[in-house]
């Protein structure tokens, strides 16, 4: 406990646990859990999952201010239930929102940070009927709390995936990519040759789109911001079978009406994860009954929309949002939609950048994830290290949490 900090010593009164940097998961010293986060009814089997470290807040807020670290007691599985050791898991924009309580769905706290990972079963229950011990799974709904070692839950919040692929894409691809694919697929017919626009090209989402696009024939403009390097993103999104890189500086001094011409009269399709004037810029590439399909407002800004291509073009307004879409489908489903992407990635068809971060450097993670850095790849955080067969820890780092 020499190491703790001041800083520490705010969250180590919150049933926390001081380990060495790595420590196996055997020598973890129990203390008392927190019965909110593991309360259910006991089974008479024997079949048991470990104590779990994992990121919670207790109240909602800014993730660098309200995030703890806290030790949890093992408990026995009821029948059908699955014990998964989590190996990996991303930091996306909707965790942080649902931290600061700004998304739509608010958590109930205390709650478990995190929404997506990947993870492996290390125990299972006699009821459990499609999976086995060393599966690799991810999570089937968003409710699962991944930013811990261990996860106690019904076999059907798990889909199964193959080990044939990168950890990182395994611990990233049920909801960006997964975006990507429904918005090119339910919301209009696309075919060989149509246009698609969108803002945020960068990003995951934006990544997934071009190259899910290419593969289909379909031509994509895409819309980044004026930074520097901006010649270096545009030829990165360019490899990945962009056709069209713009700034948005540099799409205000196009000749639109021969733009729109050589891309066929406009796009049939816009994506829209920015807001404000940005989401402006889509709507005039689309053509005629156009359909534009906000799923993200990054710059919190409200959506400016320009009245013109609302009444001459019968511009069509929409929205994503996965979660609403797993609801009306299958875990099934779900299981297609990601082994078809997974598969993608295996072939080399499929990729993004992404950045692992060691679990010590949570912080620094965090701090990319919130924007405090610029832009930055997706934040993938290593919560097991299969080669020393430990799980990585901070309890003992300069924590901000």
């Amino acid at each position: 406990m020499a190491m703790a900090t001041l800083r520490q010593a705010r969250w180590l009164s919150h049933t926390c646990i001081a380990v060495s940097r790595r420590t196996s998961i055997d020598s973890l010293h129990r203390v008392q859990p927190m019965q909110l986060l593991h309360s259910g009814v006991v089974a008479s089997s024997s079949i048991v999952c470990p104590p779990a470290t994992a990121a919670v807040y207790e109240t909602l807020g800014s993730p660098d201010q309200v995030l703890r670290l806290v030790q949890m007691d093992g408990r026995e599985l009821e029948d059908g239930e699955v014990c998964v050791k989590m190996l990996a898991a991303p930091i996306n924009p909707s965790d942080i929102n649902r931290i600061e309580g700004t998304y739509p769905m608010r958590p109930t706290v205390p709650a478990v940070g995190g929404t997506e990972g990947v993870g492996v079963v290390v125990a299972v229950t006699p009821g459990v009927r499609n999976l086995t011990i060393d599966d690799w799974v991810i999570p089937s709904h968003p409710h699962l709390g991944t930013w811990a070692t261990h996860i106690a839950k019904e076999e059907g919040a798990w889909c199964k995936v193959g080990q044939d692929v990168p950890l990182e894409y395994a611990a990233t691809i049920s909801v960006n990519p997964c975006t990507a694919l429904r918005m090119l697929t339910d919301f209009v017919d696309l075919e060989a040759g149509d246009v698609v626009v969108q803002n945020g090209a960068t990003s995951m989402v934006g990544q997934c789109v071009i190259q899910l696009a290419h593969l289909r024939k379909i031509q994509t403009v895409n819309l980044v911001r004026d930074r520097s390097g901006v010649d270096e993103v545009k030829a990165r999104l360019s490899s990945l079978g962009a056709e069209h890189v713009f700034t948005e500086e540099e799409l205000g001094k196009l000749d639109m009406k021969n733009f729109l011409k050589e891309i066929g009269a406009g796009a049939k399709l816009g994506l829209n994860c920015v807001g404000g004037s940005t989401a402006t810029a889509v709507m005039k590439l689309l053509g005629e009954g156009g359909t534009l399909v906000t799923y993200g407002g990054m710059s919190k800004k409200p959506i400016k929309l320009a009245t013109g291509p609302l009444i001459f073009k019968d511009i069509q307004l929409r929205g994503f949002w996965l979660g609403k879409w797993k609801t009306k489908h299958s875990n099934e489903d779900f299981a297609a939609m990601t082994k078809y992407l997974l598969e993608l990635v295996r072939d080399d068809k499929l990729r993004y950048i992404t950045e692992k971060v060691p679990f010590e450097d949570f912080n620094h993670a965090l701090d990319k994830a919130m924007g405090k850095h610029g832009s930055a790849p997706k934040q993938v955080v290593p919560i097991y290290d299969r080669s020393t067969n430990s799980f990585a820890t901070v309890l003992d780092l300069d924590l901000r949490f």
